[in-house]
């Protein structure tokens, strides 16, 4: 069982207890927790109400679907990502289907979505492992993702494991405490980089 994040101030402990883990145990997940995963993310905010976020997900009882999707990830992540009982692929439609202008806030308003599902996971004692090291190509040619939608994102869900299964350099990573950056490193005022009076008390 890891240990909590080390926040500065306090936060709902589905924050300070969220984390992506490289070891997942070997047990599936529920269909019934996979659409409540899904519902939190349809649930998030988006600009205009576009909801731009779309999701490809396989799971490791039907093995060639599980197989297919793996296939879309960069060799490093297949290593431990294989163990996953879930794995997904988040995409977002380019454009507003409301003018087919485009939309520069797919991208963010799909991490909004991630987001929704990540803490209702958390929610229920999952975790998931956010990838950024995808094959969009492969993935859009596999699954004949049509121009317009970004492949942006890819995912391992599960429930926490051990990482017994685990090459001994993913196993450390999975041990290592949690970090951030400071605070003060991130929330400016007056201008960029100049300390917000709220943390500089």
């Amino acid at each position: 069982m890891s240990l909590p994040a080390p926040v500065d101030h306090p936060v709902h402990p589905l924050i300070s207890n969220r984390r992506s883990p490289y070891a997942f145990a070997d047990r599936m997940v529920s269909v019934a927790d996979l659409c409540a995963l899904f519902e939190a993310a349809r649930w998030a905010p988006s600009c205009f109400n576009e909801q731009p976020w779309h999701f490809i997900v396989a799971t490791r009882d039907n093995p060639a679907a599980f197989e297919k999707l793996l296939s879309c990830l960069v060799e490093p992540n297949q290593v431990w990502a294989r163990l996953a009982p879930v794995l997904g692929l988040g995409i977002a439609r380019t454009t507003f289907a409301r003018n087919d202008k485009p939309n520069r806030h797919a991208a963010h308003d799909l991490g909004l979505a991630v987001g929704n599902l990540t803490l209702e996971a958390t929610a229920r004692g999952l975790a998931i492992h956010q990838m950024g090291g995808i094959l969009p190509d492969r993935a859009r040619e596999l699954y004949a993702v049509p121009e317009g939608f970004d492949i942006l994102t890819g995912l391992a869900l599960g429930f926490p494991g051990g990482g017994e299964a685990l090459p001994e350099d993913y196993r450390r990573r999975d041990e290592a405490p949690r970090e951030r950056r400071a605070l003060d490193t991130i929330l400016f005022e007056d201008r960029w980089e100049s300390k917000s009076r709220i943390i500089a008390g």
